[in-house]
Parts: structure tokens; C-alpha cells; sequence
């Protein structure tokens, strides 16, 4: 139904519970309104029993982890965002505060002096230090953004990732990709690099073609809110091809909220929408579609 102009800033509704509980494999929830409790509760009223709370920078990494210390259903990533590496090497080029959009929305700081080569090195450690943690599942999002980030601030992009890739597998612990604007740099580091075990395509932004090549690799792809919207033919048929074994759930919330409520904010107690609008693209029962997608993320994170 069409979303009324008046409502678009409101919470969109409860849908229909899930018979069969599945994951949010990537959320925010430090960046949502009302708390963490009354999120866990919303998601967990229509099936949605864990969620993976993902950090973009210290001070959200840090949160990240106590937050899944706390909470029984929330596991943690770490990472400094790929727009985040530029920002404390050069300061802010190319307005990288401003969020990012698709494939995971961002903006928490303020523009900063630039803090070099050695600040990099610094929020790194720290970094690792969180993904030593046990309720630390994952290290992500990492990666490349050549859409908000410039020639000038690849060079620390890229460095950012490949220690991201480091201290995955150093630590056994998952790797959660954020690619916008950059598949085949960001297909290339990894191989480079030689890829986690387990590695995962947040918020899936690639066609049909690359998600055969993430499937040869055996990397999980995650699909978001955005594979229902109009213009987004390529995920839809990267999902149709991508083996089911390898597919995950997120929101990205509070980003990329799913039709009918695209513009409104996102939460983990939307999954269902999505799961629905993706049971239809591969033309299985939603209830074999969740039961997949809660053990594929398990699998994923390990836990």
C-alpha cells in the first residue's frame, strides 16, 4: 500500500511474525531511536531472535561489544568504516561524514584535523584489541568505497582493509565486507590478501556474474531492504543465482528500509518484509527461506 507523506518519518508497523526465526545479520542499532531492549523486544514479536550489531569506528565498535557482552541475542563486529580510514589519515576528504547511502548509510563524527599514517596504526590496535573478544564475532565493516571516497583517500582504503583482512584471520573470526563502487578492487584485495574462511558481502551489491564468482569463493552474500526496490533488477537476480547456503538477512537498519516503507526508518523487526519479497524471488516457502537463512548466519558468525 502507498506509504502516506505524513507518516514518512514514523516507524513503519509490525508485520506478520515469521514462523521460523531468523537473524538480522547486520544492523545499527545505535543509530535507531528508543532502546536496545524495545528493539530486541520489537524484532524478537515477529521472529527476529538475533540481530549482529555492527561497529564503523572506535567509539561504535566499542559500543558493538559491550552491547553484545550485555545481551544474550546480539553479537558484535568491529571495524573502522571504509570511509573512516581516510577520514583519520587526511581529516575529512571529500565530505565522507556525510552518509553514504546504499550499502550501508554512515555518519557519526564530525570532520577532524588529519592524524596520518601513525592515527591509522592507532585506531587499528584498538581494533584488534575488541576483535580478541569472545562476544566479538566478526571483523566489519571494512572494505572500499569509491563512491563517497576520492583518489585521494584510496590509498587508505585499501591499506584499512587489508589489515581488516589481518585481523579476521588472525583472530578466526568472520569478515564483513562493506563494497560500494568497488567489486572488482574489492574481489582482487581479498584474493590478494587470501580471504577469511568466513567472509560475508554485507548489503550484496553485485550482479548476477560476480555473485557466481562470490559463490566459487564461498563468500556469503547478504541481501538488504534494497533488493525490493524498483531499480534493483541486478540483486534480484544475483539472489536467483546466489546458492541458498550462502544467502543472509540484514536491514543495514536504520538504512534502506524495505518497500512499502522505503524513506522510513529501518529496524531488525523488519526482516520479515525482506525475507517475504526474497522467499518470492527464488520461489521457495517462506518458511524454508528463514529456516535457511537463521542456520546460514549462524554458520557464518560462528555462534
Amino acid at each position: 500500500m502507498p506509504v502516506d507523506d505524513r507518516d514518512k518519518n514514523a516507524a513503519p508497523p509490525l508485520p506478520e511474525p515469521l514462523r521460523v526465526p531468523v537473524a538480522d545479520s547486520h544492523t545499527h542499532l545505535d543509530m535507531q531511536s528508543g532502546t536496545v531492549e524495545e528493539a530486541l523486544a520489537k524484532a524478537a514479536s515477529v521472529g527476529v531472535t538475533t540481530v549482529v550489531q555492527v561497529g564503523c569506528d572506535l567509539k561504535g565498535s566499542r559500543w558493538a561489544a559491550e552491547t553484545a557482552a550485555a545481551y544474550d541475542a546480539v553479537h558484535a563486529t568491529v571495524a573502522l568504516h571504509p570511509n573512516e580510514a581516510p577520514r583519520i589519515v587526511l581529516g575529512d576528504p571529500g565530505g565522507t561524514s556525510q552518509p553514504s547511502g546504499a550499502g550501508g548509510g554512515w555518519s557519526r563524527q564530525d570532520a577532524r584535523e588529519p592524524g596520518g599514517d601513525a592515527a591509522l596504526d592507532e585506531a587499528l590496535a584498538e581494533i584488534d584489541r575488541l576483535a580478541a573478544l569472545p562476544q566479538v564475532k566478526g571483523v566489519g565493516e571494512t572494505g572500499l568505497d569509491h563512491f563517497r571516497t576520492g583518489e585521494e583517500g584510496k590509498e587508505a582504503q585499501e591499506r584499512s582493509f587489508r589489515a581488516h583482512i589481518e585481523i579476521a584471520k588472525r583472530h578466526g573470526k568472520t569478515l564483513v565486507i562493506h563494497d560500494r563502487d568497488a567489486h572488482a578492487d574489492v574481489l582482487r584485495v581479498l584474493k590478494e590478501e587470501g580471504a577469511p574462511e568466513r567472509t560475508v558481502f554485507h548489503c550484496y551489491s553485485g550482479d548476477a556474474e560476480m555473485a557466481e564468482i562470490c559463490a566459487r569463493a564461498g563468500y556469503y552474500m547478504s541481501f538488504a531492504g534494497n533488493v525490493t526496490f524498483k531499480n534493483a533488477q541486478n540483486l534480484r537476480d544475483a539472489l536467483a543465482v546466489a546458492p541458498l547456503e550462502l544467502v543472509l538477512v540484514e536491514t543495514d537498519a536504520p538504512f534502506l528500509t524495505p518497500v512499502p516503507y522505503r524513506g522510513r526508518p529501518n529496524a531488525p523487526y523488519l526482516v520479515p518484509v525482506t525475507v517475504r519479497a526474497m522467499a518470492a524471488v527464488r520461489g521457495i516457502d517462506e518458511d524454508a527461506l528463514a529456516g535457511a537463512l537463521g542456520a546460514n548466519t549462524a554458520r557464518a558468525f560462528g555462534y
